[in-house]
């Protein structure tokens, strides 16, 4: 009957160890009578997430050992246990093993930083297989940090600043710094002058973490002009359900400067507004950079003077 159940932890074990884990940490112990102690947590965890810590005991001496216990606590109770914190191990038999996972929630009210759960180990060595030692005990301590909710970052790539008139670039990025997402949704939302090509709003069901989600509008000036410089205010909204299957939104406000059109403007793939005339590069417009026209006569004349240079050294 003892062996059945040895041999059952053995598979319990097994199995568990195939469930890989994420940022973990091993820590490895020799007791007396070369029985070898192996327990694998989480370097971090997440306010309101679990999280296991698995141990595995192998006796690898010449002897039985018996009265094994692991007691487990928590001093400052930011992990909760989801089962009896206490292992007993009536014995463990030359070359036998031991394997268990234990489940831990971490409480919504810890505080982010590092805590400790504190292990007690202790076992009988039975010498020569009969007569029982006295009680070996050892303490262990598990460092865990304790890390603030998943973060979920959007990023939002604009000009510095546009004019009247005009098709500028909008890029969003939706990143999950932590944890997977699903259901994952984002509303651009423009004020009544400002037009958008193609759609305000994205969706998508799955969302890997640390894989960002980026999407590429292009969004239209009003056609009057305008004779003074204000800001028109752009809001990207972001839902989605997290790990725990609870529904959330983040926000961002992103405040566009829109000012007069200089006499000349330069975009970035080559296309020049002189006055209200445009001369369009070779593919669409892309990101609005003003540039004085005097200043494009300096860059002009300094050109023309660096290539006279290399004429005259040849």
């Amino acid at each position: 009957m003892r062996f059945g159940i040895i041999f059952l932890s053995i598979i319990v074990f097994g199995f568990c160890t195939l469930i890989p884990s994420v940022h973990a940490e091993i820590v490895t112990q020799t007791m007396e009578g070369s029985m070898d102690l192996e327990i694998t947590y989480p370097e971090s965890v997440m306010i309101g997430r679990t999280f296991s810590i698995s141990i595995h005991l192998q006796n690898n001496g010449w002897e039985n050992k018996q009265d094994i216990s692991f007691n487990i606590s928590n001093p400052d109770s930011a992990f909760k246990p989801l089962a009896d914190e206490k292992i007993m191990i009536d014995e463990l038999t030359t070359t036998s093993s031991f394997g268990t996972t234990l489940d831990y929630h971490v409480a919504n009210n810890a505080n982010v930083g590092t805590h400790f759960l504190n292990i007690s180990y202790s076992q009988v060595l039975v010498s020569n297989n009969v007569d029982p030692m006295i009680p070996t005990k050892s303490n262990i301590a598990l460092p865990i940090l304790v890390e603030k909710e998943p973060i979920v970052r959007i990023e939002t790539t604009t000009p510095e600043s546009i004019f009247a008139n005009t098709e500028f670039p909008f890029e969003v990025s939706i990143t999950s710094n932590d944890i997977d997402l699903s259901d994952l949704s984002v509303q651009i939302i423009i004020p009544q002058d400002i037009e958008i090509r193609g759609d305000t709003s994205y969706s998508v069901s799955f969302l890997e973490k640390s894989i960002p989600y980026t999407i590429n509008a292009e969004l239209i000036t009003p056609t009057t002009d305008i004779t003074t410089e204000y800001t028109i205010p752009v809001k990207v909204t972001v839902s989605y359900t997290d790990d725990l299957g609870n529904e959330k939104s983040e926000s961002q406000s992103v405040p566009l400067l829109l000012r007069p059109k200089t006499f000349m403007e330069i975009t970035n793939d080559g296309g020049i507004w002189i006055g209200d005339f445009f001369i369009a590069p070779y593919v669409s417009i892309g990101t609005i950079i003003a540039i004085p026209a005097g200043t494009i006569f300096s860059l002009l004349i300094r050109r023309a003077q660096n290539k006279r240079k290399k004429i005259n050294n040849t």
